[in-house]
């Protein structure tokens, strides 16, 4: 099992709109390409951000690298996009691939 980790810091005053937007829109079009088994979210709680940041961690679950390089290939610059469009200035991101072991 494949694991693809998305760690997201958001400014405070934006982050309820942020979390309402991944909920309804942004986690339903990354689980409609079909790469992903689930997904958990979470946010969190300590360390706390010496900014006033919130960091949340989307963890999709997939297959294989080989279903994730796919995903990564096909889908991922165009959703990307749109998140950075949106929220332009206002979080900071890094992603991490893991393997269930």
């Amino acid at each position: 099992m494949i694991i693809y980790s998305v760690t997201v810091s958001i400014l405070p005053e934006i982050s309820e709109n942020w979390l309402q937007w991944m909920k309804e829109v942004h986690i339903p079009e990354v689980l409609s390409t079909g790469h992903f088994l689930s997904y958990r979210m979470m946010r969190l709680l300590s360390p706390e951000s010496e900014d006033g940041s919130e960091t949340y961690n989307i963890q999709y679950e997939c297959e294989s690298v080989l279903t994730l390089d796919r995903y990564l290939n096909d889908h991922a610059p165009r959703l990307r996009e749109e998140h950075n469009r949106r929220y332009e200035n206002q979080f900071f991101a890094f992603r991490t691939i893991l393997q269930l072991v």
